[in-house]
């Protein structure tokens, strides 16, 4: 059961198409997550929907084996670097999806509402602090709670404009309280 509440009166949610950062698509073996972790210099969370931060680089993890990297531009070709360094001792895949998709915040008291508009995951029982990938509408997106009403949606860079769409309709509609 979720809390959702609908709080017309209030104002509309803020849209915000966040700066490019480069991201990581990481997939390594559960028993050489600890290794690469240390090789890398980052935290690699165990649990499905954890989060870590080490410096200015976020990790999620999205399955047993399976994490993205959002990280600073300065941190880039460091992570890079240590990856290709590690790889021959510790098998993995570390791939730039950075082009691949953007960044989207939706936040303020109505984003809750906004996102169970086009996501049948219960968006209320995501933690702050955890991501989680899912779907909105028929789009796939990570989606991550920093804050009660602050979520960031990152969304392959084509189905961006469907993504907008459905949420400009949202907005409109809690504009005049339809």
């Amino acid at each position: 059961m979720t809390t959702q509440r609908h709080d017309f009166a209030a104002a509309p949610f803020l849209l915000e198409e966040l700066p490019f950062a480069p991201r990581f698509s990481l997939r390594v073996r559960p028993e050489n997550r600890a290794a690469l972790a240390e090789a890398l210099g980052l935290e690699l969370p165990e649990a499905v929907g954890r989060r870590a931060a080490t410096g200015e680089t976020e990790v999620l993890c999205l399955g047993p084996d399976e994490w993205t990297i959002l990280t600073s531009a300065a941190q880039r070709d460091a992570l890079v670097q240590a990856g290709a360094a590690a790889y021959a001792a510790i098998p993995h895949s570390l791939v730039e999806i950075s082009d691949r998709e953007i960044t989207l915040r939706v936040s303020g008291r109505q984003a809750l509402t906004a996102l169970t508009a086009g996501c049948p995951r219960d968006v209320d029982a995501l933690a702050v602090g955890r991501g989680a990938r899912t779907l909105f509408d028929t789009a796939t997106v990570i989606l991550r709670r920093d804050g009660l009403d602050d979520f960031r949606m990152d969304v392959w860079r084509s189905f961006l404009p469907h993504v907008r769409a459905i949420l400009a309709k949202v907005e409109a509609e809690l504009k005049t309280g339809l």
